[in-house]
């Protein structure tokens, strides 16, 4: 008996364009699975978001559904999430380009 063929490899296209926008994904999974967060609740957050700015592009469209359910869920307030929306500016600001964006949480 031969060895069945294998298939040819095909080239897959990275799904997310930059580390961050995968880590918003791995939480948004990771609040569903400790069940902080239904599948309906995110599916919800995300078509508000889609239809409020269905030109954006989708990972803002995830960050703003991500940082919507959040709120309104009490699993942060509004205070915290423009802190860590500064951190992430500023340390964007001033991180030469093709390295890694390391922010600086203060408590």
């Amino acid at each position: 008996m031969s060895a069945a063929p294998v298939p040819a490899r095909e080239t897959v296209e990275p799904v997310f364009a930059a580390p961050w926008e995968a880590q918003a994904f791995a939480l948004a999974v990771a609040l569903q699975e400790r069940g902080l967060v239904t599948p309906g609740e995110w599916a919800a957050a995300l078509g508000a978001e889609v239809e409020r700015d269905p030109q954006a592009p989708c990972y803002r469209q995830w960050l703003a559904a991500l940082e919507a359910v959040v709120d309104r869920k009490g699993l942060a307030d509004r205070a915290t999430l423009e802190r860590c929306r500064t951190a992430w500016a500023q340390a964007a600001e001033r991180t030469p380009h093709g390295r890694p964006v390391e922010p600086d949480f203060a408590p």
